[in-house]
Formats: structure tokens, sequence, C-alpha cells
């Protein structure tokens, strides 16, 4: 895939699965998977928008994808304040999702602005 948000999405979800490989066991169907399937989500909507012909389809999806950077914010900010995360490693993703976020902001204003022309 050749969208920038995509890349930056893709390479959001291989930090998150590194990053709660070491999150507690009896976290591996609670916040370790809540966070590994929302990152997904995101690359997973971002790909499902690209391949829509509609403009508001892709609207839709790429919104939904910014639905789950919210998700993963919030769940990035319970497993910090648990202690899973460092604050460094904290600060690293937050600061992909806020990438990603304004990536995905961007290519929404694109398509409501080229949709407008």
């Amino acid at each position: 895939m050749d969208l920038d948000a995509w890349k930056e999405a893709h390479s959001l979800v291989l930090i998150i699965y590194k990053a709660t490989k070491d999150f507690p066991k009896d976290e591996i169907y609670g916040l370790t998977n809540q966070l590994r399937r929302a990152s997904v989500s995101i690359t997973s909507n971002i790909a499902e928008g690209f391949s829509r012909q509609s403009f508001k389809e892709k609207i839709q999806f790429y919104s939904i994808s910014c639905g789950s950077i919210t998700e993963v914010q919030s769940q990035l900010l319970i497993a910090r304040d648990l202690g899973f995360l460092t604050v460094g490693d904290f600060d690293l993703i937050f600061q992909k999702t806020i990438t990603v976020q304004k990536l995905l902001n961007g290519l929404i204003r694109s398509i409501k602005n080229y949709n407008v022309a």
C-alpha cells in the first residue's frame, strides 16, 4: 500500500506488538489484546477505505480508523498508568499515534476538498 497514513499506522502496529509482548501474562486477553486489535483496526480500515470507489465510503473507513487511534491512545494511557509501559516507550508510541492521526485527518480533508472541486 502506498499511502503514508497506512505506512505509519503499520509501523505503529509493529511497535505496539513489540511493546505489549512484555505486558503481564494475565493481560493477554485484556489490555494486550485490546491494544493489538485496535491498532490493527487502524491499518485495516485505511486499507479498506483506500479500495473503496466513493468518496463517502473512503471517508467513512478513514473516520473509523481515527476512532481506533483514539481508542489506542486511551489504552496507552492506561498501560502507562499501570506501569506496563515506561514513560519513554509511552511517549514514543503516543507520538506515533498523533502522526498517524494527522496523516489521516489530512487524507480525509483532501478527499473532502477534492469531492467539492
